[in-house]
């Protein structure tokens, strides 16, 4: 159906054209009749027609040629009022041009190079918490909205350096790819219904098989089949707020302690919780846990409290307080509580960034 119209509006537009031509032509031919016998005129050819003509429509005007009789100043007249409505035009579209330039850029129609950041489907007060977090941990973020009003609203709060917005429906997977959702660390599929959730994410899977994926569920016992549709990470929103409330109940400077553990640190002397990859330049690559642990403590003033390592499978293993012995392998990740200040010593000694780190060898 596109298509049909699409030729239909190229067709009408070629039309024109062809008819504008005949149109112009038309009257040369009858400038050329009315003044061929005016010994006053110089327009008695389709050469000097064509450039009086060419210098009217222009508002050049070099006055070197004009018309000598009635009839020729009439289609004189004509050539002045089409220089008005051409020139009309073109300033139009140009106004038009630029508006829609405008506007795509807005929309987000232009794309992004943002690479390894996180894609956020669906905006509401939730989603602006998480990215809230994900920014002040440093993360760059592409949020994907349906709805325009929430367009102004997410870029009068943030910088255009840290989060890119696209207007898109949720199904149009070909334009998601402005997103770059393809080199995404994370898609957080940020809908209102678990069920609607589900099945997004089930056709989207169809297009992004190999992306990560992260839902919250209001219903805890849907996680399962979650995960058998491919999410990496679910997140029930009721358990966890259940968990710290009955917490806070019974052991309150735990559930503080907790809390605030898992916000990201504001300032050099407040204290979160990172992961950093294991890779070659990582100086406890090789050692055992145990002397890892203590040589952090001792210079960092950072508490390793577990590390991630991942199976044969590919399946990853999340081990607390791991015993003194275990060995640090390449691709693990090592799970670490530290202020500001040791972060960004850490974040230099492992020659790599925290967080996340997605496997591009699952793209080639």
């Amino acid at each position: 159906m596109l298509k049909e119209i699409t030729k239909n509006k190229t067709l009408k537009i070629i039309l024109e054209i062809i008819a504008g031509f005949l149109v112009y032509f038309l009257l040369i031919t009858i400038l050329i009749y009315v003044e061929k016998d005016s010994t006053q005129s110089g327009i008695r050819d389709y050469q000097n027609a064509i450039w009086f003509s060419i210098v009217t429509l222009t508002t050049v005007g070099y006055g070197d040629l004009f018309p000598a009789t009635l009839y020729g100043r009439a289609i004189g007249y004509i050539f002045i009022l089409m220089s008005i409505g051409i020139y009309g035009l073109l300033i139009g579209q140009f106004t038009t041009l630029m508006a829609t330039i405008k506007e795509n850029k807005k929309l987000g129609y232009n794309g992004t190079s943002f690479e390894g950041h996180a894609v956020i489907i669906g905006w509401n007060e939730f989603g602006k918490m998480v990215v809230e977090q994900l920014i002040g941990v440093g993360k760059q973020v592409a949020v994907i909205t349906n709805n325009k009003d929430h367009i102004d609203i997410i870029k009068d709060n943030y910088n255009s350096r840290d989060i890119y917005i696209l207007f898109s429906d949720f199904t149009a997977f070909e334009l998601l790819k402005k997103s770059n959702i393809e080199q995404s660390s994370i898609v957080f599929v940020n809908l209102d219904d678990d069920t609607e959730k589900l099945v997004y994410i089930l056709n989207l899977k169809k297009v992004f098989p190999d992306l990560e994926y992260v839902v919250t569920l209001d219903n805890g016992d849907l996680k399962n089949t979650f995960v058998s549709a491919g999410v990496t990470n679910t997140i029930s929103k009721h358990e966890i707020s259940s968990k710290l409330l009955a917490s806070y109940m019974f052991e309150p400077d735990v559930a503080a302690y907790s809390e605030s553990i898992m916000s990201f640190a504001k300032g050099d002397s407040d204290y979160d919780m990172k992961q950093f990859l294991v890779n070659s330049s990582n100086p406890y690559l090789g050692k055992a846990y145990q002397e890892a642990f203590f040589d952090l403590k001792r210079r960092y003033n950072s508490i390793l409290i577990g590390i991630t390592k991942r199976d044969k499978y590919g399946n990853k293993r999340l081990i607390k307080n791991p015993h003194g012995d275990l060995k640090i392998a390449p691709g693990d990740y090592l799970i670490i509580i530290m202020n500001g200040k040791a972060f960004k010593l850490l974040k230099k000694t492992f020659a790599v960034n925290e967080g996340f780190i997605r496997d591009q060898k699952k793209e080639s």
